[in-house]
Formats: C-alpha cells, sequence, structure tokens
C-alpha cells in the first residue's frame, strides 16, 4: 500500500434477515442500496463512486457472514445530522449504545449502535 491509498477501501456488514437489514440501513441513512447476488453471497451496497477512492461496503448474507457484537466497528457517516440517525436507528429497532459523544471540535462526535441484526456499528459527524 502506498501512502496515497485509502487504508480502508471495503466494509461489509454481515446480516442474518437481508429484507430487515436492507430496509433499517436505507431508512435510518436516507439512502437505496442496489441488490445483488455474487459468489454465493447476497448483497446490498452502500451508495459509491467507483473510481472515486472512497471507502464503501455492502451487506452481506452468507455462510462466512455471521452478525455479532464483536470484532472490528466501522464508522458510517452521520453528516450532516447525527441526531436524526440516532432517532432512525431505534424508531427502525436498532438500540443506541452510547449516545452522541463529543471527540474534539475539530474531528466532531461518534455514536455507538447496534443494528436490526445484532452488529455493533458506529456513526461520526462533525456537528
Amino acid at each position: 500500500m502506498n501512502e496515497q491509498t485509502n487504508s480502508l477501501n471495503w466494509f461489509e456488514i454481515p446480516v442474518a434477515d437481508f429484507e430487515r437489514a436492507r430496509h433499517f440501513y436505507q431508512v435510518v441513512f436516507g439512502i437505496h442500496m442496489h441488490v445483488e447476488n455474487m459468489m454465493g453471497m447476497k448483497m446490498a451496497y452502500f451508495p459509491m463512486q467507483m473510481g472515486s477512492g472512497k471507502a464503501s461496503g455492502a451487506l452481506v448474507q452468507s455462510d462466512f457472514h455471521t452478525p455479532s457484537m464483536e470484532g472490528s466497528i466501522i464508522y458510517l457517516n452521520a453528516n450532516p445530522d447525527m441526531n436524526d440517525v440516532l432517532v432512525r436507528i431505534e424508531q427502525e429497532g436498532g438500540q443506541i449504545l452510547m449516545p452522541k459523544t463529543h471527540i474534539t471540535d475539530e474531528v466532531g462526535y461518534m455514536a455507538f449502535f447496534k443494528d436490526s441484526e445484532g452488529n455493533r456499528v458506529a456513526v461520526h459527524s462533525q456537528n
């Protein structure tokens, strides 16, 4: 990896109930997630622009993907208003594990939540 390469280029969030998880993330973040089957995996893609150099990822259902509260934590973008995202998380059956927390003025805010599938995920925003 060279210094101009992003250290994160892809993430996968394991799901047990594919449609429930897709609905949860589409409503919480106000997005549409394209569905595709690839190599025995059912995937719903977060919005992305190919070739932009920005990281993206997908919800994935397969024998190799098991939702959990353990392991790595990914941070999803909750800009412009994390408060709206946190409200929708609870409305859609998620649970706030750590409320909106100030990091620094320069870095912004973070929060942890449990999604509809039992994964621990985080959000970040400047406000």
